[in-house]
């Protein structure tokens, strides 16, 4: 009786850790968030107002990434078309971006999001992310691996193809140094989303080794004046170096193969090598046969050889047996 007494206190003990969790990590009503103000002309009305109503308790996620009580001034969002002038200052493939603490926040819906974003909701949280570190550094320089990590997380949360994408990346070209990816993000294309990966798989890890909220930390030391090595440090216990080396020997044999493995690329290759196998299998079983009756034919054959001519002796004359 007192062990089923004990059990069940452990039991609610853990129920209530659950929830106490669950309620850290989940927006609260009331929270503050960032006010909006959409500009767009008339033809991009209809994605406007997506943007007016989407729920703008999502983003005190953003809030707590970025470590910020209060969201600061209202974030102008511009809608923007082809051939204006916010559209020629950037390259095609770039579907929104941010300028500063300040703003504004530029979008194309013209273009379609590229990874990490798949919605024009997303690409707005991820921009908004990006005004919120900003002013969460009090303006200091952050790493642009930092800054689209955390931009990444408050955007959507990581997922099996985020991780798939990083771990064929690792298998394919090997380390990628972190200075090397800020550099990574000016080519666009297949080099900005190979940084992409790398930022927001580093800053995951970060996440997962330190907790949810550690980049927080690191955005608030730095608006109290550190630099942010100086507040990486002091938030994580360890240096940038240092935190890289141990986030790049943890790519163990299951952090690089299970993504892959369970890819649909990996499916594919797999139902490929099973085919390839059948028919090996089938063709030795063929030969084999073929064999096996070769061997069956040759002994029912009669032998062309001709047979050795036998001799018997003569029969012997009984009255010459001695008894």
């Amino acid at each position: 009786m007192q062990g089923e007494v004990l059990r069940a206190k452990r039991y609610a003990v853990w129920v209530l850790l659950g929830l106490a969790m669950a309620t850290a990590a989940f927006p609260q009503p009331g929270e503050a968030v960032p006010q909006l103000l959409v500009e767009s002309p008339e033809r991009y009305e209809r994605q406007a107002e997506r943007i007016r109503d989407f729920d703008p308790e999502r983003m005190t996620v953003a809030m707590r990434l970025v470590g910020l009580e209060q969201p600061g001034p209202p974030i102008r969002v511009i809608l923007a078309p082809e051939g204006s002038p916010e559209a020629r200052a950037v390259r095609d493939w770039v579907a929104g971006y941010a300028v500063g603490a300040d703003g504004p926040i530029v979008l194309f819906p013209a273009r379609s999001p590229s990874y990490p974003d798949s919605s024009l909701e997303e690409l707005m949280h991820h921009e908004v992310a990006h005004i919120l570190i900003s002013r969460a550094a009090a303006g200091r320089p952050v790493p642009r691996w930092f800054h689209e990590g955390v931009a990444m997380a408050a955007g959507s949360a990581w997922n099996l193809g985020d991780s798939s994408r990083f771990s064929l990346d690792v298998l394919r070209r090997g380390r990628t140094p972190l200075a090397r990816v800020d550099r990574l993000f000016a080519g666009g294309g297949a080099a900005a989303s190979r940084a992409y990966a790398v930022s927001g798989a580093f800053v995951e890890h970060l996440r997962g080794r330190h907790g949810p909220w550690v980049t927080g930390e690191i955005l608030s030391r730095m608006g109290a004046g550190a630099s942010f090595e100086n507040a990486f440090q002091s938030a994580t216990g360890d240096t940038v170096q240092e935190a890289e080396e141990v986030f790049w020997r943890r790519q163990t044999f299951w952090r690089r193969w299970v993504p892959f493995l369970t890819s649909g690329t990996a499916l594919w290759l797999g139902i490929t090598l099973l085919a390839l196998l059948a028919f090996r299998r089938r063709k030795q079983r063929d030969e084999a046969m073929a064999e096996r009756w070769e061997r069956e034919d040759r002994w029912r054959q009669p032998d062309p050889s001709p047979r050795p001519h036998r001799t018997f002796p003569k029969p012997t004359d009984p009255d010459s047996l001695v008894n």
